[in-house]
């Protein structure tokens, strides 16, 4: 984890600066400013106002979708197509983990330490797996030219059928 996200997020949670922003939680914007400048972007209005909304809550899986909901319920003026370039350059300088489900769904985690994730199919959420608790044996040989970024793997959890009773 980036040194200077794992302070945001400790400020964040210990309270600093608690109440400067009304009903809701986030970082300090200070604190959002920092993290942006110490992975190279400029912190833009838009891209504060999401990064307090992403990075103050904690450790969470977030779609567009979800980002877009919170924002527009914190009264920020963002488009859907904001929220989706922004998500996608926090990935790219290592502040968000974008994790595909489905093909079509991407979920964005806070969390960028290696672990892997259960799905929830019937509810759509994505729940962290500990870390020692799934452990890839033998890694594929990368083609040539490429090598393994990291393994990615997404457990499907769906509610038990009750048995049938005769």
């Amino acid at each position: 984890m980036n040194p200077t996200r794992t302070i945001v997020l400790n400020q964040a949670a210990a309270g600093a600066h608690a109440g400067e922003r009304g009903d809701l939680t986030g970082c300090p914007w200070h604190d959002v400013k920092t993290m942006l400048r110490s992975v190279g972007l400029r912190p833009t209005r838009q891209r504060m106002a999401l990064g307090w909304l992403l990075f103050g809550k904690g450790d969470r899986h977030l779609t567009a979708e979800m980002l877009y909901e919170e924002a527009s319920r914190a009264k920020v003026p963002v488009s859907l197509a904001t929220i989706y370039n922004t998500l996608h350059q926090f990935t790219e300088v290592g502040l968000l983990r974008q994790i595909a489900v489905d093909g079509s769904k991407a979920y964005f985690d806070t969390n960028v330490s290696e672990h892997h994730h259960f799905f929830v199919e019937d509810g759509n959420a994505l729940l962290d797996i500990p870390g020692a608790d799934v452990i890839v044996d033998k890694t594929p040989m990368a083609p040539e030219g490429y090598e393994v970024a990291r393994i990615d793997v997404v457990v499907r959890l769906r509610k038990k059928t009750p048995a049938h009773q005769s």
